[in-house]
């Protein structure tokens, strides 16, 4: 028997892999879906990392995360809580964190300038 026909008699019916070949053939997005919990599972830990990797005091998120597509693996979140020096007198602030979702790290950056209200566009003279 050559070898192409070998592999192909283990996708015979009453072979287990026929079963599994089928069934990927009739859902082929369902593998890369996730569930509910999965997402939510995510977000946790995007929160966790990225209150860990910020320096403001009582961090807490400013919102819910926000996935980027798998093109970029970035999921960013706005973190909200008050600059711990001395000199900011115990301030407001907030900063923007970027969590990496391959390597599973996250930089922040000062983000204070970021507002809740859309900017007005600079009027055309």
């Amino acid at each position: 028997m050559t070898r192409q026909k070998r592999s192909f008699a283990r996708l015979l019916p009453g072979s287990p892999g026929i079963a599994v070949f089928l069934a990927a053939l009739a859902c082929p997005g369902l593998a890369s879906a996730s569930t509910a919990a999965a997402w939510s599972a995510h977000e946790q830990q995007v929160i966790q990392t990225c209150l860990k990797a910020s320096s403001l005091k009582h961090a807490r998120a400013g919102a819910r995360p926000m996935a980027f597509d798998d093109r970029s693996a970035i999921t960013a979140l706005l973190v909200a809580g008050r600059y711990p020096q001395a000199h900011m007198k115990n301030q407001s602030g907030r900063e923007l964190c970027l969590y990496n979702r391959k390597t599973r790290k996250a930089v922040v950056t000062p983000a204070d300038q970021l507002s809740a209200t859309a900017p007005t566009a600079p009027s055309r003279k």
